[in-house]
């Protein structure tokens, strides 16, 4: 198993998303190079995101890359994303559930992969379904041929949920022998360039074409109710966090 990743839940707690956070322009000034991820060498793969979004927004591109090669990819989105506000009535939230599926499905279509599966674990709430999780994972990979790859958000990626999915992936992957990859996503808020909870020393690149590039950004797009709520809230991912996560690409901890 990978070295346990110390959570930084306060860290992500301590920068409000609409400050902004790190800007793009500061991780592509860094100029650190991190060597390809070889995505030809992927003989399966199985996607893990805690909210429909996070599998298109941390891995999608690669994980439509690796599936125009042939290569069955599978999708599982842990939570239906029905907490992203505070305060929503059971209607609000199950309109928002609905709504979320239906964007994931469409993103999953135009990245070339199968419907994603939806498990309905409690949004906000995965650290205590951990187990659970881990247990649902590691059938899913017992299934599967040796040497898949498991890719989940980032242990250490700062929002409890995206953790607590990365942990029972870590779990899973150790019981199976599957191969661990972990993508972040908010790390690219809260962090800094060289930042010392972040092991550099495990990231890869993601190399896409600019047709793949393309691709993931139309189905990135698909996400409304996260980027541009008809209701009046805030979004969930402004435009500022979704032109980072374009920049910087993706990028996956091994």
């Amino acid at each position: 198993m990978t070295p346990v990743a110390a959570s930084n839940a306060a860290r992500f707690a301590e920068v409000p998303i609409a400050q902004g956070g790190t800007p793009a322009r500061a991780w592509l000034d860094w100029g650190c190079q991190f060597p390809p991820l070889p995505l030809d060498g992927c003989p399966g793969l199985l996607v893990v995101a805690p909210h429909p979004d996070d599998e298109t927004l941390g891995f999608g591109g690669a994980a439509g890359a690796i599936a125009a090669r042939g290569v069955d990819v599978h999708t599982v989105v842990a939570s239906d994303g029905g907490a992203a506000w505070p305060g929503l009535s059971a209607r609000e939230q199950t309109h928002l559930e609905h709504s979320r599926r239906r964007e994931s499905r469409r993103s999953a279509a135009l990245l070339g992969l199968r419907p994603p599966t939806f498990l309905g674990l409690r949004d906000g709430g995965l650290a205590d379904a951990e187990s659970r999780l881990a247990d649902i994972l590691t059938d899913l990979l017992a299934d599967r041929v040796a040497g898949t790859w498991c890719a989940a958000t980032w242990r250490g990626d700062g929002h409890p949920d995206h953790e607590a999915v990365g942990r029972a992936a870590a779990v899973a992957t150790s019981r199976t022998g599957a191969v661990l990859l972990e993508y972040p996503v908010w790390m690219w808020h809260w962090a800094r360039p060289g930042d010392a909870n972040v092991p550099w020393q495990r990231a890869t690149r993601v190399i896409l074409d600019p047709v793949a590039v393309e691709r993931k950004q139309h189905a990135a797009a698909v996400f409304r109710s996260q980027l541009d709520p008809d209701d009046g809230r805030d979004p969930i991912v402004p435009p500022h966090v979704l032109a980072r996560l374009q920049a910087v690409g993706e990028v996956a901890f091994r």
